[in-house]
C-alpha cells in the first residue's frame, strides 16, 4: 500500500512543506527537523489532532526526505578554472603514472596540535567481557605538531615532532627526507598545499641549493588530494583514539614508534586509473583542453 494512505493527502502536503522549510524560519528553535519534532508542529499548527512519529517518518519516506540528516557544501572562493583543474591533473598522473627509477612522489603536511593528556589514572586494558578502560580526567601538557611524509609507491612514512610548526620546522622534514631516499632518486616530487609554511622565503631559498625538490601544491580545498591525509586518519585510529600519554617526550617516542611499526608493513594507497575518471568527470571539457 502506497505510505502515504496512512494519513489524508491535507496532512502530508503541510508535513512535506514544513519538512522543506528551515525551522528557524517558521520560529522553531532547532538546528534541523526530525520525525517527533515535526509532529509536535502539525499538532500546534492544527494540521491533525495528533500524529505519531511513525507516520511521520513513513510519510517523509514516501517523499524521499531526511530532514534530520545534514551535508557539508560550500561554495568555491576561487572558480573552478583551467588552472584547477591542470593542478588536479598533474597530481593525478603523479599518482598513476609509472615513475623513472630515479623518481619519488612524496605527499606531506602537518597533524597540529596532539596532546597527550596523561591521565589521573593508568588506562586499563580490555578483558573478558569489558572494553579497555579510560579515566575521564585528564592532565593538560601542552602539544606536539606532526610533520610527515608519505612515499606514494612504497608507502612508507618520514616524520618529526616539533614544539612549532614554522618553515624551518618543515625544512628540518625535507632535510630528513632528503637523507633517506637513496641517491639515485635525483628528483624528489612533494605534493602540498600551499600555506606559507610549505612556500614561504626560507622554503624557497632552500630549495635553490636542494634541485632534487620540486613541489606541487593542491588547489585550494583540495586537502583530500593529499593521501598523507589517508595516513593521518590511520594514526589517529590506531595510535592516538586513546590519548594517554605521560608526557610530549612520550607522546614524541609513541608517534615515532608507531611510523617504525608502519614502515614495516608499510603499503601505498590505491589510487586507480578508475578513481581518476570519476574525479574528472565534473570538469568542463573545453578546461580540460584548455
Amino acid at each position: 500500500m502506497d505510505a502515504s494512505l496512512f494519513s489524508p493527502p491535507e496532512v502530508a502536503i503541510h508535513l512535506v512543506k514544513l519538512a522543506c522549510e528551515r525551522p528557524d524560519k517558521i520560529g522553531a528553535s532547532l538546528s534541523q527537523w526530525d520525525c517527533v519534532e515535526l509532529g509536535r508542529e502539525l499538532v500546534a499548527n492544527g494540521v491533525v489532532p495528533s500524529i505519531s512519529s511513525q507516520t511521520v517518518r513513513r510519510i517523509l519516506s514516501h517523499h524521499k526526505l531526511k530532514p534530520w540528516r545534514h551535508h557539508m557544501w560550500m561554495t568555491p572562493k576561487k572558480p573552478r578554472d583551467a588552472e584547477f583543474y591542470s593542478r588536479i591533473s598533474n597530481i593525478i598522473d603523479l599518482y598513476t603514472r609509472d615513475l623513472r627509477f630515479d623518481e619519488a612522489v612524496l605527499s606531506v603536511d602537518e597533524k597540529t596540535c596532539i596532546q597527550p593528556r596523561p591521565r589521573l589514572h593508568e588506562t586499563k586494558p580490555a578483558l573478558p567481557g569489558r572494553p579497555n578502560l579510560v579515566e575521564h580526567e585528564y592532565r593538560r601538557d601542552g602539544a606536539l605538531n606532526l610533520i610527515a611524509a608519505f612515499d606514494t609507491r612504497t608507502g612508507r612514512v618520514y616524520g618529526k615532532c616539533f614544539e612549532r610548526k614554522r618553515q624551518v620546522e618543515f625544512i628540518e622534514l625535507l632535510e630528513h627526507v632528503e637523507e633517506s631516499l637513496p641517491r639515485h632518486v635525483k628528483t624528489i616530487h612533494i605534493i602540498c598545499d600551499n600555506i606559507k609554511t610549505h612556500s614561504g622565503k626560507e622554503v624557497q631559498h632552500w630549495m635553490k641549493t636542494h634541485p632534487r625538490f620540486v613541489f606541487h601544491f593542491t588547489p585550494v580545498h583540495c586537502s583530500w588530494m593529499n593521501q598523507i591525509e589517508q595516513w593521518f586518519s590511520i594514526l589517529q585510529r590506531k595510535r592516538l583514539r586513546i590519548s594517554d600519554f605521560a608526557s610530549k617526550a612520550d607522546l614524541q617516542q609513541k608517534i615515532l614508534g608507531f611510523i617504525a611499526r608502519w614502515n614495516e608493513h608499510a603499503h601505498p594507497f590505491n589510487w586507480t586509473t578508475k578513481s581518476v575518471a570519476k574525479i574528472m568527470a565534473s570538469a568542463p571539457a573545453e578546461l580540460l583542453a584548455a
